[in-house]
Formats: C-alpha cells, structure tokens, sequence
C-alpha cells in the first residue's frame, strides 16, 4: 500500500494542489495529515477523493473526531499519528518513540518541526515529512510517499516541491 504524508499546510490550499500535482502524490492510497490545519485534510480529501487521516496540531481548532493522536492501519503495518508538541519533538524523538511503541505501531508520523526526518527508534521508524506550506529545512515545501507491505520495513520517498 501506498500513503501520502503531508503536515503543516497552515490553510495554504494552493500548496496542496501543488504538492498533487506529483506524480508520487497520484500514487497514494490514503494520506495522513498530521496537523497544522486539520481542516486541511477535509480540503485534501475532496481534492483526492482518498481517505485522510488526520491529528489536531498546536494551531488547530478542537474539530469533532480529531484528537492529538490516533493509531491507523494501513499495509500491514500500525502507524501512529500526532504533530508532534505534546511528545518534545523539537528535541529528539525518542518521546514519540516510546508513545508509538505503547500503542503497538511500528510507524510513527509527525510535523511540528517544519523539518522533514527520517530515523530508526529501535523497533519504531519515525518519520516527518516537513512542511509543505512552510518548510524550515528548505526553500521548498515537502511531503513524503511512503510504501507499506505486510513483515517489511517501510520504503520512503521525501518529495521537494519545485
């Protein structure tokens, strides 16, 4: 299974649109959004037509049905999705880690930072696709495609906007 990643859109739609006009983007089955707008995600669902998951971040409204972290299953594996804030992820990640770990996810995904990653915590591969609005890492936006299959370790694709 295929995913699309994408965090901290901060309510640029445009960005969006051009983050779907990858070919990568197309790909996905599903997308997560972890945080900075939540709404967003009502915006990326319309314009995909595909199931988005979705995290309150420290910008965000309470929504109905959206809290600062949810468990999903997706290609055999379990991903945890949050922000980031609550977990002190400007720091390291080893929080999160921890929090993906107790909830039995082998998948963590979060923003907050602007700043795409990807490391090893152990057993739990944590990943954060920057910022697709706003980056700090770079002078483009980012979002990530990430490639699930059942008892294998996930394959990701970090994509730049131009």
């Amino acid at each position: 299974m295929i995913i699309g990643v994408v965090s901290d859109s901060h309510g640029d739609i445009e960005s969006l649109k051009a983050m779907l006009r990858y070919p990568e983007a197309a790909q996905a089955e599903m997308w997560l959004h972890a945080g900075d707008y939540a709404a967003d995600a009502d915006a990326l669902e319309e314009l995909t037509g595909k199931r988005v998951a979705r995290v309150l971040g420290n910008c965000d409204l309470p929504m109905d049905g959206t809290y600062d972290e949810t468990v999903v299953e997706a290609g055999g594996h379990r991903i945890f999705l949050t922000h980031g804030h609550l977990f002190n992820v400007r720091f390291d990640t080893a929080m999160l880690a921890a929090a993906a770990r107790e909830a039995g996810a082998d998948l963590a995904v979060y923003g907050h930072t602007h700043i795409a990653l990807y490391e090893q915590q152990g057993d739990v591969t944590v990943v954060n696709p920057g910022s697709v609005a706003r980056p700090r890492d770079a002078a483009a936006g980012s979002f990530m495609v990430i490639s699930l299959t059942a008892g294998e370790e996930p394959t990701m694709n970090l994509i730049r906007l131009r």
